[in-house]
C-alpha cells in the first residue's frame, strides 16, 4: 500500500498544511489501482487535489464527526454532484450514522439531494465497533476508540501487508489491537505530557503512542494529528524514549509504503 499525506495538522488546519486526511492506493491482482480516502478534514479537499482527481476515488471513510477529520466532505459533495461528467456513481462513504445530517446542517437543506440535482452524490455506510468489510483490494477492520465523540480507528490489509489509523483516541485496548504487528502505523500525538495532563480520553501524547506502537509491536510509526501551538519535536521525543523502531512525524504531501523494507531504507 501507498500512503499520502494530503493533511496532517492537529485540531484545525495549521499554517503549513490542512486538518487530517490521507490517500491509500493499493494496485490489485488485474493491475487496477484503488484510491480510498482516509478523513478529509478542514483545509484538505484542495491539497487533495494537487495529488489526484477526485473523480479517480473509490470510496471515503471517516473516523469520527469533528470538523478536523470530515468538514471538507462538503467541498467533495459539491465536487460530486455538480461534475461536468455525468457518469459519476454514488461515492461509498463509510462514517459514523450522523453524517448525512451533519453534512445538511452544515449546507443549510433538508434531506441528502443538493440544491439543484435530482439525486445523492454519496452513498453512505455507517461504521461500528468490530465491523469488517472490503473495498477492492483492501480489507478493512474498524474498531471504536477512546474520543469524546463516537469515533473509530483502522486496521487496512492488502495481503501481508498492514496498515493502522489511530484516528483519535487516547490510549484504549482497542487502539493496541489495531496496531498489533503493523507494518505502518498512523498514530496520533496531539497532547504532551504535563501541559496536557488535565485531559483525559482525547488524544495520545507523544509519549503514549509510543508506549501503544511497543505493545504492537509496530513497524514503522508515523505521528500525527500534531496542532499548530505544539513544537513536534515534544511528542517526537516523547515516543522515542519508549520506541526505538523507525519513527518520524508526519508532513503534508509525504508518501508512505507499507513495506517493512521501506521503513528500514
Amino acid at each position: 500500500m501507498r500512503v499520502h499525506v494530503i493533511g496532517c495538522s492537529g485540531s484545525f488546519a495549521g499554517p503549513g498544511g490542512a486538518a487530517s486526511s490521507y490517500l491509500i492506493e493499493q494496485v490489485d491482482s488485474d493491475g487496477r489501482t484503488w484510491r480510498v480516502l482516509m478523513d478529509l478534514g478542514s483545509g484538505a479537499f484542495g491539497p487533495l487535489q494537487s495529488v489526484i482527481d477526485p473523480a479517480e476515488l473509490d470510496a471515503v471513510i471517516i473516523s469520527h464527526l469533528h470538523p478536523d477529520h470530515y468538514l471538507d466532505l462538503t467541498g467533495l459533495e459539491v465536487f460530486w454532484a455538480y461534475h461536468e461528467r455525468d457518469d459519476l456513481p454514488q461515492l461509498p462513504i463509510h462514517a459514523p450514522e450522523p453524517l448525512p445530517q451533519r453534512i445538511s446542517a452544515v449546507l443549510g437543506r433538508d434531506g441528502d439531494v443538493p440544491d439543484g440535482v435530482d439525486c445523492v452524490p454519496f452513498a453512505h455506510h455507517p461504521l461500528s465497533d468490530r465491523q469488517q468489510f472490503s473495498i477492492g483490494p483492501l480489507d478493512i477492520e474498524v474498531r471504536r476508540v477512546e474520543h469524546p465523540v463516537e469515533a473509530y480507528g483502522f486496521r487496512i490489509s492488502a495481503g501481508d501487508d498492514v496498515l493502522a489509523y489511530s484516528g483519535d483516541t487516547d490510549a484504549c485496548e482497542a487502539l493496541d489491537e489495531l496496531a498489533a504487528g503493523a507494518d505502518l502505523f498512523l498514530c496520533e500525538a496531539g497532547y504532551i505530557e504535563g501541559r496536557d495532563d488535565r485531559f483525559s480520553g482525547v488524544h495520545l501524547t507523544g509519549l503514549r503512542a509510543g508506549q501503544a506502537a511497543v505493545a504492537a509491536n509496530a513497524g514503522r510509526v508515523v505521528l500525527t494529528h500534531i496542532a499548530a501551538w505544539t513544537d513536534p519535536a515534544v511528542p517526537l521525543a516523547e515516543a522515542r524514549s519508549v520506541y526505538s523502531g523507525p519513527l518520524e512525524l508526519a508532513v503534508p504531501f509525504a508518501v508512505y509504503d507499507t513495506s517493512r523494507a521501506a521503513a528500514s531504507a
